[in-house]
């Protein structure tokens, strides 16, 4: 009876989870096309794209570690 619900609610968080990941997959990506465009991008835009790429890494490794396949994210 428990357990019916825990793959209900691991499948709800994957989903959050993956909404997530692309949301900061799609924000490292505009950021570093912005600086690439840019002549002479300022410290403070490359620490917020390191910042990015940070969480992006995280997200990534965490996706590794649920087992959540790439198809799912793409």
């Amino acid at each position: 009876m428990f357990f019916k619900r825990k793959g209900w609610l691991r499948k709800e968080y994957d989903d959050e989870f993956v909404k997530t990941f692309m949301q900061v997959k799609q924000e490292w990506s505009h950021k570093t096309s912005m600086v690439e465009r840019s002549v002479d991008p300022s410290e403070e835009v490359m620490v917020d794209i390191r910042l990015a790429k940070m969480k992006y890494l995280f997200l990534l490794k965490e996706a590794k570690h649920r087992n959540i396949s790439i198809n799912r994210m793409s």
